[in-house]
């Protein structure tokens, strides 16, 4: 089985699959480097959300990244408003991440867009972005891969592995993620979370 994308995949949503060279620069790559070795373990979002803004990271109001969180591709990063992302996530937006508002990212979650192509001779990348839509939940050290796109209000469950999309109120959860149910809410809530000191 082949892992490259099919021709007729690639023809149904062009927008979501490239192999283009990881867009980078000299600054975002000290914004990064630096925010991940010292910064995301200064007990302050003020300071850590003031220096990812710096850098090109585009974060809403009353959102909350707690610390230990890694990231790759600042500029390519978008976080809507009062989301709450949990401890020691991995959020490596090379090939595009985009977060709507009201998501709960729980501890240890990793979203990664992007991966190397197994056949190819000189260790390609493939990168294609990630949309997780409003009131999604995220629970802890499951795994969204490239080209996903979590629908509104669905469920991740605990320690899942997610390759496909999840549609509009879907439960998915286990490697691979599959269904196991439909969620059952007006969706009527911000889940707004920024202690003191975290």
């Amino acid at each position: 089985m082949s892992t490259e994308p099919s021709a007729q995949h690639a023809e149904m949503t062009p927008a979501k699959r490239t192999t283009d060279q990881i867009p980078t620069n000299a600054r975002e790559q000290i914004g990064e480097r630096l925010f991940n070795f010292a910064i995301t373990h200064i007990p302050s979002h003020t300071i850590r959300q003031s220096w990812l803004r710096f850098f090109g990271m585009k974060i809403g109001k009353n959102t909350s990244i707690m610390m230990g969180t890694r990231v790759h591709g600042i500029q390519q990063l978008t976080v809507g408003n009062n989301c709450s992302i949990g401890f020691r996530c991995l959020l490596d937006a090379r090939g595009e991440l985009t977060i709507d508002d009201d998501v709960v990212l729980a501890s240890d979650v990793h979203i990664v867009a992007g991966h190397h192509l197994v056949n190819s001779d000189d260790f390609g990348r493939f990168l294609s972005p990630i949309h997780i839509k409003h009131h999604v939940w995220v629970a802890s050290r499951s795994t969204i891969l490239a080209g996903v796109e979590l629908g509104v209000g669905a469920v991740v469950g605990a320690c899942s592995l997610v390759r496909k999309d999840v549609a509009d109120m879907e439960i998915v959860a286990g490697v691979p993620a599959k269904h196991v149910g439909v969620r059952r809410s007006s969706l009527d809530y911000h889940p707004i979370f920024r202690p003191l000191m975290y």
